[in-house]
């Protein structure tokens, strides 16, 4: 599966999209202003959000995230959206999972702590750093993670979690439009994105060339953002 892949590409498009974000000549007043800890605590939901889409898939990496409970989920959004690589692979479910984490962010506290607890368990899952052949302890050292995760961000002001959500959701789609399938990008119209570069998922190319230079260009982007660097400047 392209778990990691997913992961990894969610938090990178969000490190490099952030500075742009930012830049007042360009958006004014509705600039983010963000500091460096809502910064990575947005590239940590990037990664989860970056396994979102595959919500979709009863048999996937995430459905096993919270066990029965995210199989069943799985299992019911997979029926109602069509199918894997269905509705949640398109642009509308990208931009309708953004507005509804900016809303819980913004407005209901709890709310955005439990789908905090499961993006972040979502991101584990999809990185892949279980314990061999033991999913009762893998999925217990998830929940404790993704619990201490949601310890350490809930002071802070995550009302933008729209934009990394959408970050980590769209990497997610580009990722599987250049293996084979592709996505209905613009569900509902029946009308397929495929550009085959990567012709088969966990495969040698996935695992050898597109895992370590998008892990390669996440620390770059990683240091950048915690050592100040020209490429950012994050205002309080």
């Amino acid at each position: 599966m392209m778990g990691r892949t997913h992961a990894l590409s969610g938090a990178v498009l969000w490190l490099a999209v952030a500075p742009l974000l930012a830049r007042e000549q360009w958006w004014g007043s509705h600039a983010l202003s963000l500091s460096t800890g809502q910064v990575m605590a947005a590239t940590v939901v990037a990664a989860g959000a970056g396994l979102l889409p595959d919500i979709d898939h009863p048999s996937g990496r995430i459905a096993g995230t919270l066990g029965p409970v995210t199989r069943l989920l799985c299992r019911w959004v997979g029926r109602a959206s069509g199918g894997h690589r269905h509705a949640t692979h398109s642009l509308v479910f990208a931009a309708a999972m953004g507005l509804a984490m900016s809303a819980l962010a913004a407005h209901f506290r709890y709310g955005w702590w439990a789908a905090l607890f499961i993006l972040v368990g979502f991101g584990l899952r999809g990185l892949g750093l279980d314990f061999e052949g033991h999913e009762f302890w893998s999925g217990l050292k998830d929940c404790v993670t993704a619990a201490a995760a949601v310890w350490a961000m809930h002071g802070l002001d995550m009302s933008f979690a729209g934009y990394p959500v959408v970050a980590g959701c769209l990497a997610h789609l580009l990722g599987d439009c250049i293996t084979p399938r592709g996505c209905l990008l613009l569900w509902p119209i029946p009308w397929r994105m495929e550009t085959v570069l990567v012709p088969r998922t966990d495969g040698r190319v996935e695992r050898m060339v597109v895992v370590p230079l998008l892990a390669c260009v996440g620390v770059v982007l990683a240091v950048q953002v915690l050592s100040g660097g020209a490429l950012y400047h994050w205002v309080r």
